[in-house]
């Protein structure tokens, strides 16, 4: 029986989140410092920085402090599916994974957003691909790209910057698409 004037409404408690969150997907894709600060309710982040710009160190102090990281690129972008996978089994559940790609500070990197889509298009192959559509895009860009990968490395701002500097070599290993089988963890949780 209800009372005169009360609103059923308002006794069920709504929790707004914010789309940028993209809680509503398996697999999720956000971009630098800002992107680790918003996927708070990710199990895994894959936090891919294919050519070493970022100290792990401070990925894992604005990473939410339950959610386990591992580092991947293209270089071992299967492995951390199969990781991934592996992690998942263990767990008995399904895992929420928000692929991070590293980026330039304030600005967009091509290297990074293919070196994302390398790691998606593993998940999604290993059978993890209820995908955001930030997500498939970036999976896309690298399946429709994975031929000119080496050259789109070299003749990116910041491989363009890192072979200035000396560190071609760099550059080309980093543009070798599954040429490791190891992954680093940068952080289990509990």
């Amino acid at each position: 029986m209800f009372r005169r004037g009360y609103d059923i409404r308002m006794s069920v408690q709504q929790t707004v989140v914010s789309p940028l969150t993209q809680t509503k997907y398996q697999v999720r894709l956000d971009f630098g410092k800002p992107g680790l600060k918003r996927m708070t309710d990710a199990d895994v982040i894959i936090w891919v920085d294919s050519l070493g710009q970022f100290e792990t160190m401070s990925v894992q102090a604005c990473a939410v402090e339950d959610a386990t990281i591992i580092a991947a690129d293209l270089t071992n972008r299967t492995a951390a599916a199969q990781w991934v996978l592996e992690h998942q089994v263990r767990l008995g559940r399904r895992v929420t994974i928000a692929v991070v790609a590293a980026g330039r500070e304030g600005a967009f990197a091509s290297h990074d957003a293919l070196a994302a889509g390398a790691v998606i298009d593993a998940l999604a192959t290993a059978g993890i691909d209820f995908t955001s559509p930030e997500a498939a895009v970036v999976c896309a860009a690298f399946e429709g790209l994975q031929k000119a990968v080496g050259h789109l490395f070299t003749a990116s701002v910041v491989g363009q910057e890192m072979i200035v500097a000396g560190e071609r070599e760099k550059v080309v290993r980093a543009a070798q698409v599954d040429t490791r089988t190891d992954v680093k963890v940068l952080r289990l949780a509990s």
